[in-house]
């Protein structure tokens, strides 16, 4: 099997019914299948289609539950605390998003901490839902029970990837997104490496003896090509980005997301969830003058205007990589390593989902 191209809407009708048949509804599994593939048509194929076995095998194995309404434990008119009693990550974080969003739009500022939830995918899915409404969001990360990251200055795991997002609405322009993981690569990066894809920066990962590699093994040890990957297997670990600085805001992530939230700081031998603290601020209610709106669209023009390294190129924003992506991945087709493709397909006959997109090879 060659690597393929597969049209952005029968790709997404083809998760939504993998889930379907996996025992989801069919509108949470329309969500989760639309978010999937927005994460690969933004280019962040670690966060798309790349994670439906995944998915699957958990709510196989009773580690994530379909259709979990989320229980608000603290509900005030500007803070509430959610448990999402570890239902998909997508129906999870669309819920504790829409909380913070209407809490928002009554009081002008809001705060929202989740906890118990499944993966939540690329977390600037939840910013850009803040930014469509107008509002300004931040959003630290973490992922209990989910050890993969060697803080600065050592080779042991201690972190989770721990992201970090905040969302700027921009008038008549796309919103400003930006969405990193605290380490140099998210885990799925080294997933989609492990099956064919982008392979990692040569100093992505660290070894148990202190030297930098970018082989997926040191994360997850030996292996099948479409089988499975235990992330807890392998004899390494990912390094945080910028050395102390990137340690340090994993830290705060661990701190927020995790504590804050009680959805626990990252250790060995818990239960995989997501925690996520996220705070929403109006503008409008901060400005009454208008200065932000104004302000914003007169940076971002000050920006762009700066000097460029390569002749005929402007600097980046954060988020146009992503637009960019989006508009040739619609046009040209969403592309997916053999591996990912056989491992989707297997998953797919296993659930008894037979009718495949026509796809092409790349």
């Amino acid at each position: 099997m060659s690597d393929v191209l597969v049209d952005a809407t029968d790709l997404r009708d083809f998760v939504a019914r993998i889930f379907v048949k996996a025992g989801c509804s069919e509108s949470e599994s329309e969500l989760v299948g639309g978010l999937l593939v927005g994460s690969n048509l933004a280019g962040h194929d670690s966060h798309g289609v790349i994670r439906v076995p995944r998915y699957v095998s958990m709510l196989r194995e009773e580690l994530i539950f379909a259709d979990r309404t989320v229980e608000l434990l603290v509900d005030t008119p500007s803070l509430a605390v959610v448990d999402g009693k570890y239902g998909l990550g997508q129906t999870v974080a669309f819920q504790a998003t829409q909380i913070g969003i209407e809490k928002c739009r009554q009081s002008g500022l809001s705060a929202v901490a989740m906890r118990n939830s499944g993966h939540i995918g690329r977390v600037a899915d939840w910013a850009e839902m803040a930014a469509d409404e107008g509002f300004v969001s931040v959003h630290f990360v973490n992922a209990a029970g989910s050890v993969l990251v060697a803080p600065f200055g050592s080779s042991e795991r201690r972190f989770s990837t721990a992201p970090y997002c905040v969302g700027v609405p921009v008038p008549d322009a796309p919103p400003l997104i930006l969405d990193f993981a605290t380490s140099i690569v998210a885990e799925g990066k080294v997933l989609v490496a492990s099956q064919g894809g982008k392979q990692l920066r040569a100093d992505a990962l660290v070894g148990p003896d202190g030297s930098a590699g970018n082989d997926p093994h040191l994360l997850y040890g030996d292996f099948e090509p479409t089988g499975p990957r235990d992330p807890r297997a392998g004899p390494g670990a990912i390094r945080t980005f910028g050395e102390h600085k990137g340690s340090g805001l994993a830290m705060m992530c661990e701190m927020l997301g995790g504590a804050l939230t009680g959805n626990g700081c990252t250790e060995w031998g818990r239960r995989f969830s997501n925690g996520m603290f996220s705070f929403y601020v109006d503008p409008a209610r901060i400005d009454p003058g208008q200065l932000f709106p104004r302000e914003v669209s007169r940076y971002v023009d000050f920006v762009k205007q700066a000097r460029p390294l390569v002749p005929g190129t402007q600097p980046m924003l954060p988020g146009e990589p992503e637009a960019r992506s989006r508009e040739q991945r619609l046009r040209d087709g969403v592309p997916l390593s053999a591996t990912t493709w056989a491992a989707i397909l297997e998953t797919a006959a296993s659930v008894g989902v037979d009718k495949v997109p026509v796809c092409k090879p790349q």
